[in-house]
C-alpha cells in the first residue's frame, strides 16, 4: 500500500480596509489565499470559475460589507457577437498582431507601462512602480501565464497584456498599451483579441475579472455581449437592466466549496 501524503491545508485570510479604488468614499476589504504547490493550476481553476482574480502567488476576491459593486465577469466565446462599434475597433487596428511570449520583463514593456501609467492613472499607486515592481507583477506566477505584446507593421510594440490560461478559458490580468491614439481603443481591442484566441484554442471563457458599473474605468466590460457574472455562486447572462451583481457575503459563501 503506498503512501499518500496528507493534502496541505488551504488558508484564507481577509485584509484590513481600506479605500476602494473604484468608488468614491467607499472601502475595499478583500479575501485572500496563496496559490502555490503542484497543484495550483487546479486551484487557481477553481477560484477563478469562483470569482477569485490572481496577483503574483496570491489570489483575491472583494468582501466589501455593505457593498456589491465589483461583479465577476467572463464572456462566453461561443456565443460572443461583436456589435457594430467593436467591429469598427477591430477594422481601425488592422495589421496589429498579437505575439503571445513568455512571462518576462523586458525594458521595452517596462517604457510602454510606465507611458500609460503615467497618463492614464498618475495619482495611483503604480505610477510609482520600479522596474523591479513590474518584473515581479510579471514573472511571479505559480501557475501558466503569458504576456501577449501587441505589434504594428513596423514592429513598434503598442499594448500588453499579462494572460494566464486557465483550463476553460484565458484571464486577462492587467493589459497597458501606447497612449494619445484613444480612437484605435487599443484596451477593448486587446480583448477581442483574446476572445478570438480563446476561440481558436477551443476554449470557452475570457476571464475580465471585475465589472464595476459605477466606475468609468471598469463599465466598459459590460459592453461585450453577451456576457456573464456571477452572482449568489451562479454564472446568468448579463442583461440590460443588471445594475448589480454579487455581494461581499456571497464570495465567502464560495470558500468551502473552493478550498479543495
Amino acid at each position: 500500500m503506498s503512501y499518500k501524503p496528507p493534502r496541505r491545508p488551504q488558508f484564507f485570510y481577509t485584509t484590513a480596509p481600506l479605500p476602494c479604488p473604484y468608488v468614491q468614499g467607499r472601502t475595499e476589504r478583500k479575501v485572500v489565499t496563496e496559490i502555490a504547490g503542484p497543484e495550483a493550476e487546479a486551484l487557481h481553476d477553481r477560484l477563478s470559475r469562483a470569482g477569485f482574480r490572481r496577483s503574483h502567488n496570491i489570489a483575491y476576491a472583494p468582501v466589501c460589507p455593505g457593498c456589491n459593486a465589483c461583479v465577476p465577469i467572463r464572456i462566453p466565446t461561443a456565443t460572443f457577437q461583436a456589435d457594430r462599434g467593436l467591429r469598427r475597433i477591430a477594422r481601425a487596428n488592422e495589421g496589429v498582431e498579437g505575439f503571445e511570449v513568455p512571462p518576462r520583463a523586458t525594458a521595452e514593456q517596462f517604457q510602454l507601462f510606465q507611458r500609460y501609467q503615467q497618463a492614464r492613472h498618475g495619482d495611483g499607486d503604480m505610477a510609482t512602480m520600479s522596474f523591479y515592481d513590474y518584473r515581479a507583477m510579471v514573472e511571479d506566477t505559480p501557475i501558466d501565464s503569458m504576456i501577449v505584446e501587441f505589434r504594428d507593421p513596423d514592429d513598434r510594440l503598442l499594448g500588453a497584456c499579462l494572460t494566464d490560461r486557465l483550463g476553460d478559458g484565458l484571464s486577462a490580468v492587467y493589459s497597458f498599451f501606447i497612449p494619445g491614439v484613444e480612437k484605435r481603443s487599443l484596451g477593448t481591442f486587446t480583448i477581442l483579441w483574446l476572445i478570438e484566441r480563446a476561440k481558436a484554442l477551443g476554449l470557452p471563457y475570457v476571464y475580465l475579472g471585475y465589472w464595476v458599473s459605477e466606475s468609468r474605468k471598469m463599465s466598459y466590460k459590460a459592453r461585450f455581449r453577451p456576457s456573464e457574472i456571477l452572482v449568489s455562486g451562479t454564472w446568468r447572462t448579463l442583461m440590460e437592466a443588471d445594475g448589480g451583481g454579487m455581494h461581499g457575503d456571497a464570495a465567502m459563501a464560495l470558500l468551502p466549496e473552493t478550498a479543495g
